[in-house]
């Protein structure tokens, strides 16, 4: 930030935040003498509550995870403040942008008391950064919106927190999601469930598994208790760190889905997933997620399709080493500790021959909604 800045809610942060999870110590250096204070996280998140049922803490968390997003910013900080629904606290934390994102931050907080912005004092990751938001919040619900997204409805908040609130089983809620180019236009509105209604969070889970895709959305596209979302998003993962947290919550409760699209995800060039879908550590993240979950009593995939998406997914790995010029004798080995070479060169052919089979399939079931 430019300059001193006096109003309470505008947290300028230049002392040292140091963060592991939700859980870690707050250490103050003051800036009279360089002495510090060390703040135990139990006893500062303790107060912070006492406080805060005192106060009356908000319904909803709006969150807005930012980091080089200037030029995207304004829609979806307009698009929050546009809401019907009063009873929200609307927190910014910006991650050590370079883009004059802090100043846009800036220049909205002084016209809305409404805003809360945290400008981190170093970077903290795009996961670290979505927990940082979880630990600030104060509010019983948390709604993501991300820099480069933006809600299409004002009634958006309102309708989401319906989802939450209308069944006690319902651990997460969202809604189908129109896809915008970078300029913000239209170009797709994608709802895999088709209907309004709540749906079995383990059968969630079990569609997700057999596509091999996140149907429920990404985090703008959904709503859920903070209490739900400890210990917060899994570190380990960068590309589908939100499925994982997902499939978390839908394994203790339902997922309450609107067909009516509330809000706008923008594909473009920068976004964190576009940008992580070419590494490495995308094919080993689904990789581990698949091994953790297709052993699970509650999935139903047959046994046939288990088989066939362990493959596919050490055949990811083997098209990333063959694209990559990676040495074959390397890439042989790590196939071989995850699967097996001989065994997957074996199958090879037979893979080849059924995948343009199940893609069609999942093409025509896609076009029928089932």
């Amino acid at each position: 930030m430019h300059g001193p800045v006096t109003d309470s809610r505008f947290e300028i942060r230049n002392s040292k935040l140091l963060i592991s999870n939700l859980e870690s110590r707050i250490v103050l250096c003051l800036p009279t003498d360089n002495s510090q204070v060390i703040i135990p996280t139990t006893r500062f998140t303790w107060k912070m509550r006492s406080m805060e049922k005192r106060m009356g803490a908000p319904k909803i968390s709006v969150c807005v995870p930012n980091y080089n997003f200037a030029e995207f910013l304004p829609r979806a900080i307009d698009s929050v403040l546009q809401q019907t629904f009063p009873d929200f606290e609307f927190l910014i934390i910006d991650d050590c942008s370079t883009d004059g994102s802090a100043e846009v931050i800036h220049n909205y907080a002084a016209r809305d008391r409404r805003i809360r912005f945290i400008a981190n004092p170093e970077n903290l990751g795009m996961v670290g950064n979505w927990n940082l938001c979880l630990a600030e919040a104060k509010g019983e619900y948390i709604k993501y919106v991300f820099a480069d997204d933006f809600l299409i409805s004002p009634e958006a908040l309102q309708k989401v927190l319906a989802l939450c609130e209308g069944d006690s089983s319902v651990m997460l809620a969202g809604s189908s999601r129109n896809f915008v180019d970078p300029q913000g236009r239209f170009t797709q509105n994608v709802c895999p469930f088709k209907r309004d209604g709540i749906f079995a969070g383990k059968w969630v889970i079990n569609r997700c598994l057999a596509a091999q895709k996140n149907l429920i959305g990404e985090p703008t596209a959904v709503m859920f208790r903070k209490k739900d979302a400890a210990p917060g998003f899994n570190p380990k993962y960068s590309q589908i760190v939100d499925q994982e947290m997902w499939f978390r919550l839908l394994e203790r409760g339902n997922f309450a889905h609107a067909k009516e699209p509330l809000c706008a995800f923008r594909l473009h060039s920068g976004q964190q997933s576009a940008k992580n879908s070419n590494h490495r550590s995308a094919i080993d993240e689904v990789f581990w997620l698949n091994t953790e979950y297709l052993r699970k009593d509650f999935v139903k995939i047959s046994e046939f399709s288990r088989r066939y998406i362990v493959y596919d997914n050490i055949y990811r790995l083997w098209k990333y080493y063959r694209v990559n010029h990676v040495p074959r004798l390397v890439a042989a080995a790590d196939i071989e500790s995850r699967y097996g070479y001989r065994k997957f060169r074996l199958l090879y052919p037979f893979y080849k021959s059924y995948k343009p089979f199940l893609r069609l399939f999942r093409k025509i079931a896609t076009r029928l909604g089932a």
